[in-house]
């Protein structure tokens, strides 16, 4: 028996956009070309492209279909910086992911750019005041704002809204990866900039993302080509994976509602197996499947070990670099110290998670932080 309990890594796909991939693959034809072939392909990847805006609340021309969340977030947070050559500060929040954190950091290494990290409550919420308060002073000087819709590892959702009304005419762009088809999420009534978000999050294929920029922008593209997507995104486009993208998106069997009442019965099971343990992000909203939970006197890496040898997979939500594991910068920025930062799990739920699943997670976990406290005191 293998208990699935990762899905905010990556989710299963879905029969459907399998099925549909299937059949994309077996035809011939690149959607750049001109003859019937290409024009039949080309056909598919826009009529995909129409389902993704009509579930973003965007324009389809603002739909740029890129090789993953990391490469959309790369090109919009380096095109958007590049794009505003006067300016020379960028603003993330403490918590984003590397996919943010790192290209911004390269800006400062090697553009000359000011990076600034705005911090986060006990909650894992991003300090609004801090915010308001940089930009009144600074605001002149910044050349793009990230904040993400909500933390992969904590789940806790960002109030975009207050963030792009506080940054006005400043750029705002949202890395809403784990936020896409599992909370109510619309890109033109948000305000923002542009906004990131990837198929393997949803039960559709990995390597394929999108990043959605306004419309008639034109920003410095990564990648130089044939001139595909805008200019900004050169590269035959991968017409399966669009087709099996959009698939996801209009056959989603996500149900939050239930999602929900899965991760409510797990953190009350919690609670009886495990009684010292901390759920992370508890007091604000969060999204419907992510549990991340600090287990004291225990060290993440030996914990994940061990779940998985009781054939449970789930997540460490921390970056771990040539086998040295590092403390999560996400409970570290919530006010963890590198102990916290280094006991806790992240166990995440998704649409092929059951009841079953959670009693068996919930039953081996005793045994499991008893062993990991057993092994931290030597």
């Amino acid at each position: 028996m293998s208990i699935y309990l990762d899905h905010a890594a990556t989710t299963p796909m879905i029969e459907p956009a399998i099925d549909a991939m299937q059949r994309s693959l077996r035809k011939i034809g690149n959607p750049s070309s001109l003859h019937t072939d290409g024009r039949s392909t080309r056909k598919d990847v826009e009529e995909a492209r129409e389902v993704i805006a009509a579930a973003l609340g965007c324009q389809p021309s603002e739909v740029i279909f890129t090789g993953s969340g990391t490469e959309a977030n790369n090109a919009a947070i380096k095109g958007l910086f590049w794009a505003a050559p006067e300016k020379n500060l960028i603003v993330v929040s403490a918590i984003e992911h590397h996919a943010v954190l790192d290209p911004a950091h390269w800006l400062v290494e090697h553009e000359g750019a000011e990076l600034i990290e705005v911090p986060v409550t006990s909650d894992g919420v991003i300090d609004c005041d801090f915010l308001a308060d940089l930009v009144t002073r600074r605001g002149s000087e910044i050349a793009l704002i990230s904040v993400m819709a909500a933390n992969n590892e904590t789940g806790v959702i960002q109030p975009i809204d207050q963030v792009v009304e506080i940054a006005g005419d400043i750029p705002v762009h949202s890395d809403a990866v784990q936020s896409f088809m599992k909370v109510p999420l619309n890109y033109s009534q948000l305000g923002l900039f542009a906004m990131t978000i990837s198929a393997h999050k949803i039960g559709g294929p990995l390597g394929i993302g999108a990043l959605i920029l306004r419309r008639a922008f034109e920003m410095p593209a990564l990648l130089h080509g044939g001139g595909q997507e805008r200019e900004i995104r050169s590269g035959t486009l991968n017409a399966p994976s669009i087709v099996a993208f959009a698939t996801a998106v209009a056959e989603s069997i996500y149900n939050a509602v239930t999602v929900l009442s899965l991760r409510e019965k797990f953190e009350s099971g919690i609670a009886e197996v495990a009684p010292d343990a901390q759920i992370n992000g508890t007091g604000v909203g969060r999204l419907p499947g992510i549990s991340n939970i600090t287990f004291p006197g225990t060290q993440a890496d030996f914990l994940l070990l061990l779940m998985d040898g009781k054939e449970v997979s789930c997540s460490t939500g921390a970056a771990c670099t040539a086998g040295v594991h590092r403390p999560s910068h996400v409970l570290m920025a919530m006010g963890h110290d590198e102990i916290g930062a280094t006991s806790s799990l992240r166990f995440s739920l998704g649409a092929t998670t059951t009841v079953g699943d959670i009693e068996y997670a919930l039953s081996v976990i005793p045994e499991v932080v008893a062993m990991a406290k057993a092994a931290n005191s030597l």
